[in-house]
């Protein structure tokens, strides 16, 4: 099912739209955000393309991208599986949220809900994440969303002219769903 899955807490993935093109945009224009796509993403027409490439990529099966939206339908973020490899049923799990969901659980709570999906509908069995060594916000949505650290990669990613280490995570079809994530604590 591409359009709608839900998570527990009421986040919904679903299909991209033109409606996202403006959130879009204003999403990439954070400084957080550079580098998290091949092509600048910093006008209308850019964002119009970005969400134009996530709808090719879904029809040739290469990739599974998914708007993360609250019950107001407001864009909080994106999760995907890419980088799909059919022969041997693996995929690569990435995710951004937009800075107003941050620290909220939000990317993790989309995790967790695109494995379910991807082990269940799109029969992958193997889901590999990675995340720069300097980044732990990103290794707290891994581990909350079920995804074993397996190694670190030396030096694997370059932003503005600096190399840095990746930690590698992957979650199996055949792994325990992980324990629910806490109630959010007051205040957030």
């Amino acid at each position: 099912m591409r359009d709608l899955v839900e998570t527990p807490s009421g986040l919904v993935l679903r299909g991209w739209t033109a409606r996202d093109v403006l959130p879009v945009a204003t999403a990439f224009a954070d400084p957080l955000m550079r580098g998290q796509s091949r092509r600048p993403v910093d006008s209308t027409a850019a964002a119009e393309r970005w969400i134009a490439d996530r709808a090719d990529e879904w029809a040739l099966g290469a990739a599974f991208s998914f708007a993360v939206a609250d019950g107001d339908d407001t864009l909080l973020g994106q999760v995907s599986v890419g980088a799909v490899d059919r022969c041997h049923s693996t995929g690569w799990v990435s995710y951004w949220t937009v800075p107003a969901a941050r620290g909220r659980g939000v990317a993790s709570q989309s995790c967790r809900a695109l494995a379910r999906w991807a082990f269940d509908d799109a029969d992958l069995f193997r889901l590999e994440l990675g995340h720069r060594v300097n980044n732990p916000a990103s290794c707290g949505v891994a581990r909350a969303a079920g995804f074993a650290v397996e190694g670190r990669e030396r030096q694997k990613l370059q932003y503005d002219g600096v190399r840095h280490d990746v930690e590698l995570h992957a979650r199996l079809a055949t792994d325990a769903e992980p324990p629910p994530p806490p109630p959010p604590s007051p205040g957030r």
